[in-house]
């Protein structure tokens, strides 16, 4: 029973800890991941929020390209890429999907589909691709995808995503964990499909 999946890229398939070291090259800091407790990074910079954003938008298609890859994202993808579509929805910007591209191409993974929204609100584009599972890092994206789509979001824990989630955004500490209660609920469906059929 094939599902398609909508998958998050930074911070869910790129590792959480990709930017850290580029802010901390560029405005002379030693910020650490623990200390990043909300996803607008305005205030952990020394600089103003205008400059930021500057630095910033010049400098996405590097940082993009130095990202490493989350441990285990590989491993999970390449189990589910043959018997599912992976679709990977991003709130990056249209002129970066060469970028994007090339990543994934260098990384080695498959992708069925690359859609860069320019914006956060992911829920229209869920719909839209018919999304059965959803892979995120950001809290508010995770909350909204689930109670609008009415479908499981698997929300890769951060210090940054720690306010309370609903059930149906399960929270999971790596992709490892995200594996084994994806697959368990593919198991699910496929019972519940068999049991349909009978």
């Amino acid at each position: 029973m094939k599902k398609r999946f909508g998958i998050d890229i930074d911070g869910t398939v790129t590792c959480p800890t990709s930017l850290i070291p580029f802010i901390n090259k560029a405005f002379d800091m030693n910020l650490t991941y623990e200390e990043i407790t909300q996803y607008d990074l305005t205030p952990f910079v020394n600089v103003p929020s205008d400059e930021f954003a500057s630095w910033f938008s010049e400098n996405e298609p590097m940082i993009y390209q130095g990202s490493p890859i989350a441990s285990g994202a590989k491993k999970a993808l390449d189990k589910w890429k043959r018997a599912h579509e992976l679709f990977f929805i991003s709130a990056r910007g249209p002129h970066l999907l060469d970028v994007t591209k090339q990543w994934f191409i260098d990384h080695n993974l498959t992708f069925h589909h690359i859609e860069l929204i320019g914006s956060h609100d992911k829920v229209e584009t869920t719909k839209k691709h018919n999304i059965d599972i959803f892979f995120e890092d950001k809290h508010d994206n995770a909350v909204a995808i689930h109670e609008e789509c009415r479908i499981p979001v698997i929300l890769f824990n951060t210090p940054y995503n720690q306010d309370p989630i609903p059930n149906g955004v399960i929270r999971v500490h790596n992709w490892n964990e995200a594996l084994n209660w994806v697959d368990n609920w593919l198991r699910q469906q496929e019972n519940s499909y068999q049991t349909a059929l009978s």
